[in-house]
């Protein structure tokens, strides 16, 4: 997944693995959680915007009042400072779920290629079966993501529903939610295995047949964001309906929780099937670049961390996984 910097075939060490999706998801953090915030105030929000036969400045008004809430006739500057609420937990998940999907995917990636390469490619065949290693170990390590879940709930909630944090700390919220806080796993689970199956497969897919990359580990900086691109595409699309469904269940007040199913019910009933894909073309064209941006950077730090690890002695050679095979090194 990470070009080498060096004439070493071996894989990147943990270290650089970690430093490297750790430091993608800091910047990430920093250029993108506004926007963020707006895709899931977009998502969350259940009237119509623009209603036929209304003047479009009342669509706009109804706009910023779901994107800005309270602040939504505020000066600018109070309006964007309005976007970064849960920065802190926004920061916590961001960062350790980039080190969890990005650092961790290499190494499912490796066992499974050691485990289960002849199944694949006897299974798919030579080229698609290297593809779909690649997503496979992608949708594992996206089901592992609910082990984030709490992080992800109290961001959301702090960024679509603050009355939820009224009179209660953190800790206070914690203690009283407890196992409260992974509501909607199996639904975050559901969105995230075909979302991170898309997102490493396509990645994969694009390496494999537009470049014709034999060793993944080769791909050019222009070739991983190329490569980034159509994974993260696709990732935001297959997960979109689930997206929906799992942000309706994570900002609803913790004492008033909804069933996924009671939503999705309500969602046909109410708003139409359309609003399964409500904040779709906002990712796509604006959280899509986030992604694309923490893939590219990710895959492209790791082996600069690695090199550097390995010239100041930190990692050596004989420490990484030098038994992996080159033509399915990530």
């Amino acid at each position: 997944m990470s070009p080498p910097a060096s004439k070493s075939k071996h894989s990147e060490s943990a270290a650089a693995r970690f430093s490297g999706s750790g430091t993608s998801g800091f910047l990430e953090l920093m250029i993108f959680h506004p926007i963020d915030t707006i895709a899931k105030r977009l998502m969350s929000n259940q009237t119509r915007l623009f209603v036929s036969g209304q003047p479009l400045s009342v669509g706009f008004a109804s706009t910023n009042k779901a994107i800005f809430k309270e602040a939504a006739s505020a000066p600018f500057l109070k309006k964007y400072a309005s976007l970064f609420p849960g920065l802190g937990f926004a920061a916590g998940y961001k960062i350790l779920q980039r080190i969890y999907k990005f650092g961790g995917q290499p190494f499912v990636n490796e066992f499974l290629n050691q485990h289960y390469h002849r199944s694949f490619n006897t299974a798919f065949g030579e080229k698609n079966g290297k593809t779909m290693m690649h997503a496979t170990a992608g949708s594992l390590v996206g089901i592992g993501e609910i082990a984030l879940l709490p992080l992800d709930v109290l961001k959301i909630k702090r960024q679509t529903n603050p009355d939820a944090f009224r009179g209660r700390g953190v800790f206070k919220i914690v203690a009283d939610e407890g196992m409260g806080l992974y509501r909607g796993a199996l639904w975050t689970a559901a969105r995230n295995a075909p979302g991170s199956f898309a997102l490493f497969g396509g990645n994969a897919f694009v390496k494999e047949w537009v470049f014709r990359l034999e060793d993944y580990s080769k791909a050019t900086f222009f070739q991983n964001f190329c490569a980034s691109i159509g994974g993260s595409v696709a990732s935001i699309t297959v997960a979109a309906p689930l997206d929906v469904v799992k942000t309706r269940i994570q900002n609803r007040n913790f004492d008033n929780p909804e069933s996924g199913v009671s939503i999705i019910r309500n969602m046909i009933r109410h708003e139409g099937f359309s609003a399964f894909f409500k904040g779709l073309i906002p990712k796509i064209l604006v959280v899509g670049p986030k992604l694309v941006f923490s893939f590219t950077v990710a895959q492209q730090l790791i082996p600069l961390f690695h090199t550097y690890y390995e010239e100041i002695g930190l990692t050596h050679v004989g420490n990484t996984a030098a038994s992996s095979k080159k033509s399915q090194s990530t």
